[in-house]
């Protein structure tokens, strides 16, 4: 039986609620959400709004309107920076970003001219307010942090940085890829103005989920425009929300399918959830360390990082490795830069790469057990 170690791209496997949501729209239902006056269109309106309702309980958000759904964390980050961003604003970024917010904040200080600081942090991901404080300048606009970075797992400061940024009236966009679903966010307690999320992690849901938080007055263009369903004789993207950010059909049956999602995690606890992540992090920890030649990056304390583990083998290519452990023991790991170049610089394996496991609630430590004893079989293979 194949065991599957890659949580931190897309969780596997899904609550069984999920797909049988999504069969029962798409078989039974059929309607277009915020498309018709007839009866299931309404039903899948409503649908829709109710993951909207949920994911507003889960992050403690007043309105659930000013939740906007979009296909991915990638779209959110872009909507929101996109968005914001002009010539001369100046943006303060953690050390550990994603493609997904780096990319795009080079290519607008390319195109728009903003000028962009990194705070800098340790090997082990860990990030000071205090440097934080030290980059920030009269021209700040904006504050954009990973919650917990996708290669080495560092959970970072940010209820800190969120009474900061507001103290100094900075805007903060969280990127929550990470910890949406297993982490507790509150927009409200921790000063987050924009929250980005995708559906596919550590929510349970579909792939092409996600979404941004609006917790903040302040006018986003919208990255694109087009049919809302409503004021269609309007020329112009509307400036009441949803509709402002959401353009074209939507993705309605992988929005009920995230609803079926959050629903499970409502059922099973977010904090039990939680819970089971981190002990099985702690097993992981363990038993990896015991491991002859192994190179461990990231915080050793399951209290500070999400259930992600990035580590190599001496001597040895992580392509290879991820594939022997394929092949050879049916554990599917990650191996690569994560798309998390960065990252990768704080411990020196930008030309490398490294393996990486992500450890989901639907793993158990017999998992980690087969993990161990394909990567023993490895070493003991070389050695012959």
């Amino acid at each position: 039986m194949s065991i599957y170690l890659d949580n931190a791209a897309t969780s596997f496997p899904k609550p069984l609620s999920v797909p049988q949501a999504v069969y029962d729209y798409m078989v039974n239902n059929g309607g277009t959400s915020g498309r018709g006056a007839y009866e299931k269109a309404i039903i899948a309106d409503g649908l829709v709004y109710r993951t909207r309702k949920l994911l507003a309980q889960l992050f403690n958000h007043p309105d659930p309107k000013t939740i906007v759904f979009t296909s991915s964390v990638t779209e959110s980050l872009n909507m929101a920076l996109q968005g914001l961003l002009q010539a001369g604003d100046h943006v303060v970024t953690s050390s550990l970003e994603h493609n997904a917010v780096w990319r795009c904040l080079k290519t607008l200080e390319r195109d728009r001219q903003i000028s962009i600081t990194t705070v800098p942090a340790n090997q082990n991901g860990e990030t000071n307010l205090s440097d934080v404080e030290a980059a920030l300048t009269p021209q700040t606009k904006l504050i954009v942090f990973t919650h917990a970075s996708n290669v080495l797992g560092t959970i970072q400061p940010i209820a800190a940085i969120g009474k900061l940024a507001r103290q100094k009236g900075i805007l903060f966009l969280v990127d929550a890829a990470q910890t949406a679903g297993v982490l507790p966010i509150d927009v409200k307690a921790q000063n987050i103005d924009l929250l980005a999320f995708t559906g596919h992690k550590s929510l349970l849901g579909p792939m092409g989920t996600g979404g941004l938080v609006v917790n903040c007055p302040n006018d986003i263009h919208p990255l694109i425009s087009g049919g809302t369903g409503g004021d269609s004789a309007y020329e112009y993207q509307p400036d009441y929300y949803p509709n402002h950010l959401e353009a074209g059909t939507m993705n309605v049956s992988g929005i009920i399918g995230l609803g079926a999602a959050l629903n499970f995690i409502f059922e099973v606890g977010p904090e039990n959830i939680a819970a089971k992540e981190s002990d099985l992090m702690a097993y992981a920890l363990e038993q990896l360390a015991a491991i002859s030649d192994i190179e461990l990056y990231g915080p050793r304390d399951p209290q500070k990082s999400v259930g992600v583990i990035a580590f190599n083998l001496a001597g040895v290519a992580p392509d290879e490795m991820a594939y022997y452990l394929d092949q050879q023991s049916q554990v599917m790991i990650r191996a690569g830069l994560h798309c998390a170049p960065s990252a990768h610089r704080l411990i020196d394996t930008v030309n490398r790469g490294t393996c990486r496991i992500g450890i989901g609630y639907f793993n158990e430590k017999s998992d980690i057990d087969a993990l161990i004893n394909g990567l023993n079989a490895y070493i003991k293979e070389k050695k012959k």
